[in-house]
């Protein structure tokens, strides 16, 4: 007998067992295998899971509730209260999860992010300061190059693609040129993705390749560094110059990037996410994401965002149906871009960045991506649609431009239209009442305190910088938010997200606006609760309650009764997906 044909009798006498005879034959995909053929056991039928002796906190309130005990049946939780009551209620077809000790919550889920990026990276070397790498200086970055240069052997016209790289967190404090990496790759093309993920510097075999040289014009709303006293490129591209060279970089198979999609999804599931977001979707993305759930190769949910750049080739095309799974995928949202990254001084700010601009600009406030008449247009053209929208504002101009449009959309909070500002960093205070006005609601970036908050302080004055992502205050004003990551700009550490939110501790040890810092329920709910209820799944997901997914982490310690410096050092156990354990450190 074959080792399928032992797989497949296996399920079928465990159907047997339980008493149904309703085993499906369907056919899915397995790694080194191929399509094939397999007998799957309907998850009403699998054994009832009680979990119990943990802090199994519920999510389910605006105060922390605990509960005894949880039982999972048929991939939701069928059950919440005490272990007595589990017990009377399944009798002796239950299966008993003793959780020693730890903390369970719903499963973390991922309010902006790129997945897309996970499955590339694998193919890219990180070049970022520390922590999220060792690079600390120009000369650094280059040997980790050149190192993964020859680990990879990367033949003489391939590519080298280093990502995180920043030019605020190296020794020189200035962006890197092509001449710095002309010096040590005149014949490969080279590409540094800065950490905001706007923008990247270009060797000149790179540039060649992108047909940018001293005759090239700077597309509006885009950026292209010169080389001081002419028009030839320095190599760093940013927001509208950039985008059209990274949407044609070339790109590994199909099957390759299939494969790939297990270890980008351990990324999530083993910092305790049960959903992943990829932020902005290009149509091939779209296509590539349908075939991997077609495969039943998607183990998390992954929510995709087509971007507007692309409007013309999923608008109206019934290929592409928003707001339902097949499989674990869904497309979500339009996502439109306004501005760029605080960091990289792109972002769109009411009044002009200290230092000029990143290519030197004087009297720089940065740049929209389009007009207000263009945004105006766009957005009707959704809203008419009924398709929801996540829209990209990080400086005070870009939201006063958002404010406008949803004003002249004659939209408000009884829509219910759930419009997610992504990132909403450097709102004003009477942004926040607007917000509520107008049914807006935040998805916040607060580890940009300790990665960027001196930077902040420095580019855009303490006032603007200590309202960052101001948790509290949106609180206090009655907004649902959620607080992310935007991997792979920052890592996918959900602690170091509930400590940030919690501490709001920037790298050199200042207090990015001590008045904003939150205690550990709101933080959690920025990762549970909140972002559920932005994408419309506030009774599906979020919350250990019956009737929803029996999406689960468990945690070595509580944080709720953790001391703020000791959150980062937390350890997430096991995830849970649908009943499912998807990732464990333990034997769960």
């Amino acid at each position: 007998m074959s080792r399928m044909n032992r797989f497949a009798w296996a399920a079928l006498m465990l159907c047997f067992s339980i008493g149904t005879t309703q085993a499906v034959e369907k056919e899915v995909y397995i790694p080194g295998a191929g399509l094939v053929k397999k007998v799957d056991v309907p998850r009403q039928q699998r054994p009832v899971v009680v979990y119990f002796n943990g802090d199994i906190i519920t999510m389910d309130g605006d105060t922390p509730q605990y509960v005894e005990a949880v039982a999972q049946k048929g991939g939701k939780i069928d059950f919440v209260g005490s272990k007595a009551d589990a017990l009377k209620k399944y009798g002796k077809n239950v299966r008993l999860i003793d959780l020693k000790g730890s903390t369970m919550l719903p499963g973390f889920l991922d309010p902006h992010s790129h997945f897309m990026s996970a499955v590339r990276m694998v193919n890219q070397v990180n070049v970022a300061a520390p922590p999220v790498g060792t690079a600390t200086n120009i000369p650094q970055i280059i040997e980790k190059l050149k190192a993964f240069e020859k680990e990879k052997l990367i033949p003489e016209d391939g590519w080298i693609i280093g990502w995180g790289y920043d030019q605020d967190l190296i020794e020189e404090k200035r962006h890197i040129t092509k001449a710095d990496l002309d010096a040590a790759f005149p014949k490969r093309k080279v590409m540094l993705i800065h950490v905001s993920m706007h923008g990247a510097v270009l060797n000149s075999q790179a540039l060649k390749w992108a047909g940018i040289d001293a005759s090239t014009q700077t597309p509006e709303g885009g950026v292209i560094a010169r080389m001081p006293g002419s028009n030839e490129p320095a190599g760093l591209l940013m927001e509208m110059a950039y985008i059209p060279v990274f949407a044609k970089l070339p790109q590994p198979s199909e099957e390759e990037m299939l494969d790939l999609t297990k270890p980008a999804q351990m990324m999530y599931a083993s910092n305790g996410y049960t959903q992943a977001i990829e932020g902005y979707s290009h149509a091939e993305d779209l296509d590539f994401l349908m075939k991997a759930a077609e495969q039943e190769r998607l183990f998390l949910d992954v929510l995709a965002l087509p971007g507007f750049t692309e409007m013309d080739k999923w608008f109206g095309n019934p290929k592409y149906k928003f707001g339902s799974y097949n499989n674990h995928f869904k497309i979500q949202a339009a996502k439109i871009t306004i501005d760029g990254s605080p960091q990289g001084k792109t972002a769109l700010v009411s009044h002009p960045y200290h230092g000029g601009g990143p290519a030197g600009q004087k009297n720089w406030k940065g740049e929209s991506s389009i007009t207000q008449e263009q945004l105006d247009a766009i957005t009707k053209k959704l809203f008419d649609a009924k398709i929801p929208l996540h829209v990209h504002a990080n400086g005070d101009g870009a939201i006063d431009m958002m404010i406008k449009t949803i004003e002249h959309a004659g939209i408000s909070a009884k829509d219910d239209r759930r419009t997610v500002i992504v990132h909403s960093q450097f709102q004003r205070p009477e942004h926040l009442p607007k917000y509520v006005e107008l049914g807006l609601t935040p998805s916040y970036f607060t580890l940009h305190t300790y990665y960027w908050g001196d930077v902040h302080i420095k580019n855009i004055g303490k006032e603007a910088a200590f309202f960052i992502s101001p948790m509290k205050a949106a609180k206090a004003a009655g907004l649902v938010m959620s607080n992310h990551t935007d991997f792979n700009v920052t890592p996918l550490d959900p602690f170091w997200v509930i400590w940030s939110a919690m501490a709001r501790e920037s790298r050199s040890g200042v207090i990015i606006g001590p008045d904003q810092r939150v205690d550990a329920y709101t933080a959690l709910q920025a990762l549970t609760t909140g972002p559920a209820w932005q994408v419309f799944e506030e009774d599906r997901k979020g919350r250990i309650k019956e009737g929803m997914l029996a999406d689960f982490v468990v945690l070595k310690h509580n944080p709720l009764k953790q001391k703020v410096s000791e959150i980062r050092d937390n350890e997430v156990l096991a995830t849970v997906k649908e009943g499912r354990v998807i990732y464990k450190k333990i034997g769960i």
